[in-house]
């Protein structure tokens, strides 16, 4: 039996990372989508790992990892940063031409809201 393309848990083979295949990484490494469920960020550590597997669009893909017990609780959203958001959101929901707050996100290629836009514009 062969050992899986990606497997070199030494890192000899990938500048001294330590690299996975899909699916194979040990516990206690997550990426930080995963830390990110859990309520935590990385914490300022350097990826420890990384996973790599065949893209279907030719090449590889590396996903980093980092260790759980490094890993640090996600910063609390201030006031001011909720704020902040809020206004950039509503901001991108206001029609430049009418003024209304269109209740979505306004299509980027069109700039205006679907109503401003009219029937020539949704391909009717």
């Amino acid at each position: 039996m062969s050992r899986p393309r990606h497997w070199d848990p030494d890192g000899a083979r990938h500048g001294g990372t330590p690299t996975y295949p899909w699916r194979m990484a040990p516990a206690g490494y997550f990426t930080r989508r995963q830390l990110r469920a859990k309520g935590l960020r990385p914490g300022g550590q350097d990826p420890a790992a990384q996973i790599m597997w065949r893209s279907r669009y030719g090449g590889t893909r590396p996903a980093y990892l980092y260790r759980l017990d490094r890993a640090k609780p996600v910063r609390p959203l201030t006031p001011a940063k909720a704020a902040a958001l809020a206004k950039a959101n509503r901001a991108r929901r206001t029609c430049p031409a009418c003024g209304q707050d269109a209740g979505y996100v306004l299509p980027a290629h069109l700039g205006i809201c679907l109503t401003c836009a009219g029937p020539a514009a949704l391909g009717a």
